[in-house]
Order: C-alpha cells, then sequence, then structure tokens
C-alpha cells in the first residue's frame, strides 16, 4: 500500500507543507508568513492537495514539526494535524525541528542547532541514522560546544550566525558545516515516513509539542 504523508511545519515565520509518498517528497512548498500562519494554513494546503490530485482521505499520516521554534507557530502546526488526524481517522507524527534538520547531514555524527534568541541556541547531536546521541537543549553556543562529544562532528543548521564567534574560539572550528534549508516540511515527511513504516507514530491526542525551552508565561508563573 502507498504511504502517503501530509506535513506541516509553522514553527518559525518561513513555513512550509510538504506531500511526501513512500518516503519521497512530491512538492515542498515554502511559506513565509511573519504575521503567523493561522489564516494561510489551511488555504494553502488546499492548493497544495489540489495540485496533485490528492484527497485528505488518500493521507496515511498527518505530521508537524514540533519544535523547538516559535511557541504559538508551534501549536498552529500541531493543532492542525490533530484536527486533521482526528477527522481522518489517522495517526499522527510531531517531529522534532533538530532531528529533521540532522536529515541534510552527511556524517556520521550531526551536531544540529537553532538560534534560540537570548544569547543561546537550540543543540543536540543526532547519528546517521537520525537516532538522538546527545539531549536537544537550550544554552549559550560556548556552553554547549564545551559539552559535546570527543568525536568527529559535522555541524547542521539553516544559519550559523548564532554560532560563528563561540566555534571559531573552540576545538570545532575546522569541523566541516552544512547549510541546510529554511524549509522542514520534506524532512518532517521523510521522518514521518519511516515512523508509520514502524509503526512509531500515535494518536491524534497523544501529540505533542517538542518546546525544549519554557515559554515566558510559564518560567513566570512557576518561578515568582
Amino acid at each position: 500500500m502507498t504511504a502517503r504523508i501530509l506535513a506541516i511545519d509553522t514553527t518559525s515565520e518561513h513555513g512550509s507543507l510538504a506531500l511526501a509518498e513512500d518516503g519521497v517528497v512530491v512538492e515542498e512548498m515554502q511559506l513565509h508568513s511573519p504575521d503567523g500562519f493561522g489564516h494561510v494554513l489551511f488555504p494553502e494546503l488546499d492548493t497544495l492537495l489540489k495540485r496533485h490530485a490528492w484527497r485528505l482521505a488518500d493521507v496515511q499520516c498527518f505530521a508537524a514539526a514540533a519544535g523547538p521554534g516559535s511557541f504559538t507557530g508551534i501549536r498552529v502546526g500541531l493543532a492542525a494535524i490533530k484536527g486533521l488526524a482526528q477527522a481522518m481517522g489517522r495517526p499522527a507524527a510531531a517531529v522534532s525541528n533538530l532531528q529533521a534538520l540532522a536529515c541534510y547531514g552527511s556524517a556520521s555524527m550531526r551536531a544540529v542547532v537553532i538560534d534560540a534568541r537570548r544569547g543561546e541556541i537550540y543543540g543536540a547531536v543526532y547519528s546517521q541514522s537520525l537516532e538522538r546521541v546527545s539531549p536537544e537543549v537550550v544554552m549559550p553556543p560556548a556552553v554547549w560546544l564545551e559539552r559535546l562529544p570527543e568525536c568527529s562532528l559535522e555541524f547542521v543548521s539553516a544559519d550559523f550566525t548564532c554560532l560563528e564567534a563561540a566555534i571559531a574560539s573552540s576545538r570545532f572550528s575546522r569541523s566541516p558545516r552544512t547549510i541546510a534549508p529554511p524549509a522542514l516540511a520534506g524532512a518532517v515527511g521523510r521522518i514521518a515516513n519511516a515512523r508509520l513504516a514502524s509503526g512509531a507514530v500515535e494518536q491524534p491526542a497523544g501529540v505533542e509539542a517538542n518546546y525544549v525551552r519554557r515559554s515566558d508565561a510559564e518560567i513566570f508563573w512557576k518561578d515568582r
């Protein structure tokens, strides 16, 4: 049976949608919406489905980038796939943005990075098989680099600006770097396809966000 995946990434202002079939990306559509995706997501999704003559009923799994990223953006994407999956009676998959970035590396060990702002980065290390080797964390880049394992690493990011100063003065100054595309929906779709094949997808209600950092509201409420 053909496995069709619909994947969404709304975790930053540079979002994307993708359709994947048997692990191959049929199309990845980039979206740019600085004021959020709530008002553009479903019209664009409808356009993409119609372009390839797909119906929602043809989709075997709905997937979304689950963060880290914009708290509001994460919620928009997850709510969309949970609602669609529930309506269609299909499973869902929430994929870490860091794991999705690791898809674009080529080395056996990949250190993936996202700018977390406030002088911090989101980072983790993934293997060639996309298994997490070190935990996903948020911390200052220099501290993260010091804690990385003593092995050969390829660094993967859509934007290395947040890491430039710290990595230049670290033991990884000569390590290879790969610039990933800003659109992650295609990678999310490929990961979701592998999960579907192995039975590692979830019921829609079980899909959760991968914030890594607590929201300001949660920090204020819990730490006051």
